[in-house]
């Protein structure tokens, strides 16, 4: 289904031609995470049905699926085994306290737990009401269950790192079960190692990113950047392959690209907002495009160097809170309750206009059984 094409020949024409090749959609819930191998043409998919998916991008096929009703199956990214996958937990994070699992999809197997992100306690500010009119402030302490929101593995060694709601990012090693490091910061973090894995990228509050060397982070970050003007949280960063960019998105949706040596905006993008919904946006492997979900249910598409938008389509299944472009093929997957492969089409598409979608897309798809 996939076609091999070279990344070198990504242009406006290409990108501007993407539609819908395969859909998979018996989910029972949100898609939460999904991840490509960086060598094989495999995807894993981590939803709200409690179900791990792997599947083969060059033939649109489903592989297998494991279920984790235990824990449930929030983020997710391959090690560097092509069955082999770290997934963090949803349920039962109180009494477990195994947040992070180590999966081999080959024989449904837990290699490893790890444990160490910690529950918080909080105060919840009610305000009673009577009659229309505030009466009361009252207080309430409970557990905050801090489950975790941003993972992703070393491309060069067994290192992972994972950001949690408890206000830390942890560094663990795949061979054993102890935490190797430990972050304190403010805010939602999120993280990132660059394509080299000589630098990672620590989000934290008020937009700032800190840059640390991955051999001696216990130094402290070498570098900060800040988005300038704009605080809101980011829920994604992503480096290209050269390293030379970072891609940011926030939990506001505006999406940046900045220059990874110096911090310096290279453009950056806004769109509709989306309530209770995150969205992910992806750069092509050859850095010259960034793709992006929206909060109205469209795809964007925008030259990085030109800084103008060169595609916009209709998702087809409304707001893709998961996006992300294959590292070896000219093809992007998006995902919300529905997962869909996009591909590259023969037919000639003219060129967008801002705010345009394709009408067309939805109509080249393949219905995938499963």
């Amino acid at each position: 289904m996939a076609t091999k094409m070279s990344l070198t020949e990504l242009d406006d024409e290409i990108v501007r031609s993407m539609s819908i090749g395969a859909v998979f959609s018996d989910f029972g819930g949100k898609i939460n995470s999904l991840d490509f191998h960086r060598k094989d043409d495999l995807l894993v998919t981590a939803s709200e049905d409690d179900s791990v998916r792997l599947y083969d991008i060059a033939n649109a096929k489903l592989i297998k699926t494991t279920y984790h009703k235990k824990h449930g199956a929030d983020r997710i990214c391959f090690t560097h085994h092509p069955s082999s996958v770290i997934c963090s937990s949803r349920h039962n994070l109180e009494s477990t306290g195994e947040a992070l699992r180590y999966l081999s999809m080959y024989d449904n197997r837990c290699l490893r737990y790890f444990k160490g992100h910690k529950e918080r306690s909080v105060i919840l500010d009610i305000l009673i009401y009577e009659n229309g009119k505030p009466l009361a402030l009252k207080q309430f302490p409970c557990i905050c269950c801090c489950r975790v929101v941003s993972l992703c593995m070393s491309p060069v060694n067994d290192s992972f790192m994972s950001g949690s709601l408890d206000h830390s990012v942890r560094i663990w090693d795949l061979r054993v079960n102890a935490c190797q490091g430990i972050l304190r910061l403010r805010g939602r973090p999120t993280v990132a190692y660059d394509q080299q894995g000589l630098v990672f990228a620590v989000a934290m509050e008020g937009g700032a990113i800190k840059l640390f060397d991955s051999r001696s982070y216990d130094k402290g970050p070498f570098d900060t950047f800040l988005v300038g003007g704009d605080t809101a949280e980011v829920c994604d960063i992503k480096f290209s392959n050269d390293g030379k960019s970072m891609l940011l998105t926030t939990t506001n949706n505006n999406i940046y690209v900045l220059d990874a040596y110096g911090g310096e905006k290279r453009c950056g993008f806004s769109l509709e907002q989306s309530p209770n919904t995150t969205i992910e946006a992806t750069i092509t492997p050859d850095g010259q495009y960034v793709i992006s979900g929206s909060g109205d249910g469209t795809l964007h598409a925008w030259n990085i160097n030109m800084r103008n938008e060169v595609a916009a389509w209709n998702s087809h299944i409304g707001v893709a809170a998961c996006l992300k472009w294959a590292p070896r093929r000219a093809m992007f997957v998006a995902a919300s309750t529905v997962l869909t492969f996009w591909i590259p089409s023969n037919r000639p598409k003219p060129a967008a206009e801002t705010g345009s979608t394709d009408a067309q897309a939805g109509l080249q798809f393949e219905q995938v059984s499963q």
